[in-house]
């Protein structure tokens, strides 16, 4: 998952992003301006937001309610010092998914992110299930009808990339993007041949990644005839 942080204090923004990197697998962008934050939010695609209302530039109320007037439903997650009763209504009502008052337990925004990506793609098709395809995202494993399916970190990453859009194209670039790996020989040659790996092991799953021409990868179920 993909998530842009807008914090302006680069201590607190450093550890999140490692901490959410090391124990999620998040990939974590970091911007320190309202202003900034605007500007990438109107040309990249991001999974979920994690929102400081305190920002130089532009602040957090005025970016929300920036971003949401354009219809940016983006999931965002507001972290703030001021937890007030007025001012989480405030935020809420503003266009806010989720508050969450600082200081926080890391374990309970994880938790709270997914559940609000999870919500963001549908109650009735989630992302991080398909057919017998689980996604343990507290484990950090894929089963199939309860048994794990062995896979290695960057065939876990890509898959994880896949299942969180099952249903939609998503093409190697966007896969790249999203995935948190240490390796610098990582990139779109390696994606295809990680797909072509993930298509193997997936057999007899009854889910299957199929190529659209000129769009991407689809992870889907195999529907029985």
């Amino acid at each position: 998952m993909r998530i842009l942080l807008i914090e302006d204090e680069s201590e607190l923004a450093r550890w999140l992003s490692r901490s959410l990197a090391r124990h999620a697998g998040f990939v974590v962008e970091w911007a320190d301006d309202g202003l900034v934050a605007e500007r990438r939010l109107a040309v990249e695609e991001f999974d979920a937001v994690i929102l400081d209302l305190g920002l130089p530039g532009m602040d957090g109320h005025t970016l929300l309610a920036k971003i949401r007037a354009r219809d940016d439903r983006t999931p965002v997650l507001v972290l703030t010092a001021r937890d007030s009763l007025a001012e989480r209504v405030d935020t809420l009502h503003e266009g806010a998914d989720d508050f969450l008052p600082k200081p926080f337990v890391l374990e309970e925004l994880e938790a709270r992110l997914i559940a609000l990506i999870r919500r963001s793609r549908g109650r009735e098709h989630p992302r991080l299930a398909l057919g017998d395809l689980v996604l343990d995202t507290s484990a950090q494993r894929f089963t199939v009808r309860g048994q794990p399916l062995q896979l290695s970190p960057r065939e876990h990453a890509v898959l994880r990339v896949l299942i969180q859009r099952s249903g939609e194209p998503i093409n190697k670039q966007q896969i790249l993007d999203r995935i948190q790996t240490d390796d610098s020989d990582i990139n779109l040659e390696a994606i295809e041949v990680l797909v072509h790996r993930l298509r193997k092991k997936l057999a007899d799953t009854g889910v299957q990644i199929v190529t659209l021409r000129g769009m991407g990868y689809c992870l889907e179920a195999i529907l029985e005839t």
